[in-house]
């Protein structure tokens, strides 16, 4: 689990790095602004449409070996960025990096279900989650310095470095007594998404990771700075001191989130989390001074760091610890991403024909929807993952995903 932790620091920090030499370098190849943004949009479309792949892939082969894989196809695409001589070469090879990265965000989550033991699912979670968001914030400042002593093409070479270092650590270190492998062999139950689907429970999960995608990885990133620099009057400093604010308060309930959950459910933290970033993301855009706008979005924060690692834990308990559901967390995955796609445009749409207020209360709105959903079904502590609910499809048949010992020869609740 640590090894997977370290990793998730190193990805996410390698893509910080690269994030602020990536437009400056489009630029050096003669293009316009919106041809930087197709870049950028790329990397996100290419996760998106291989997403259902990464998940086939999965049930395969295993998660180790998609992973591994996954690293593998970033750090070479990374790398030659960096030897790209004309738009359009950078433009591929930043689009086959978005295949690697939905290929070990898919196989990450499967191999965190297959290891974590399952009382402490949240803790795990919450730490992995905690381990991306100092990544992500620390990336940027790294990036600044890589790029001031190397120049545009150094970011690249950096991170494709750090991500062949990374793939060689996951190899070796996922070799220990509580190998994924053994546990790839020993998985005989394969859950497939129209199965999952059944599940309330699990459409619960899939309306609340769009949810989240669309307010909280979409329209704050893209949103929060306009309203900062053209509604408030503030620099954009300010803006970026705005979403240090949200990290912040992101960081401090992620990892008490996760630990509390194991011991009282997930459902009253998912709520919780919901209604506390869907009020206060509906209140931003109301606010009516810069001070009050940062406690907002500090509380946003905190709703945030309530959802990821409860929400992630609710999907373990679903498929569990000894079944192989590729394709059930592709499409998790591809629901946030959905959802960060659209809800900038959204927003951004409501923003140029009628105001603020309304495209953070539509935004608010959603993570509320959300909420509800959770609150008419089980919390996923109580049992009854998706084998239970799938017990008829010719491909679960047997025992309960989680009645059974796993590799390690521990039963799920021990």
């Amino acid at each position: 689990m640590w090894i997977l932790v370290s990793a998730a620091f190193v990805i996410a920090l390698g893509f910080g790095i690269v994030a602020p030499a990536l437009p400056g370098f489009a630029l050096d190849f003669g293009v316009d602004e919106f041809a930087v943004t197709v870049i950028i949009s790329a990397f996100a479309a290419t996760r998106l449409i291989f997403a259902p792949a990464s998940g086939s892939l999965v049930q395969r082969i295993g998660e180790r070996r998609v992973y591994l894989t996954g690293l593998v196809v970033v750090a070479v695409s990374t790398g030659l960025c960096a030897l790209a001589q004309t738009y359009w070469q950078l433009l591929l090879f930043r689009s086959l990096g978005g295949i690697g990265s939905t290929m070990f965000t898919v196989s990450a989550l499967g191999l965190l279900i297959r290891i974590a033991p399952p009382d402490r699912r949240g803790r795990v979670s919450g730490m992995y989650a905690s381990s991306f968001l100092a990544g992500t914030v620390l990336g940027p400042f790294v990036g600044g310095i890589v790029l001031g002593i190397g120049g545009l093409r150094a970011p690249f070479v950096f991170y494709a470095v750090t991500l062949v270092a990374a793939a060689g650590v996951v190899a070796v270190g996922l070799r220990s007594p509580a190998a994924t492998t053994r546990a790839d062999e020993a998985a005989s139950v394969t859950l497939r998404f129209a199965d999952a689907l059944r599940s309330s429970t699990y459409r619960s999960a899939l309306l609340s990771n769009f949810a989240n995608g669309w307010a909280v990885f979409g329209v704050r990133t893209a949103i929060v700075p306009l309203f900062v620099v053209s509604a408030l009057g503030r620099s954009a400093s300010m803006a970026a001191i705005a979403l240090a604010v949200f990290a912040v308060g992101n960081a401090v309930a992620l990892v008490p989130a996760g630990r509390l959950s194991d011991r009282h459910g997930r459902k009253p933290f998912l709520v919780a989390g919901l209604l506390l970033c869907g009020a206060s993301t509906s209140a931003m855009g109301i606010s009516g001074s810069t001070e009050v706008f940062l406690v907002i979005t500090f509380v946003a924060g905190i709703g945030s760091g309530l959802i990821t690692p409860t929400q992630q834990a609710a999907v373990a308990d679903l498929i569990g610890s000894r079944a192989r559901g590729g394709p059930v967390l592709a499409a998790f995955q591809m629901a946030m991403d959905v959802g960060s796609v659209i809800g900038p445009l959204v927003a951004g749409v409501l923003v140029t024909h009628l105001s603020y207020g309304v495209a953070f209360g539509s935004s608010g709105a959603i993570l509320l929807i959300a909420a509800v959903g959770w609150m008419v079904v089980p919390d996923t502590r109580s049992g009854g993952g998706l084998a239970a609910v799938s017990s008829g499809s010719d491909a679960l048949r047997g025992p309960d995903a989680d009645e059974g010992p796993d590799a390690v020869g521990r039963r799920d609740g021990e």
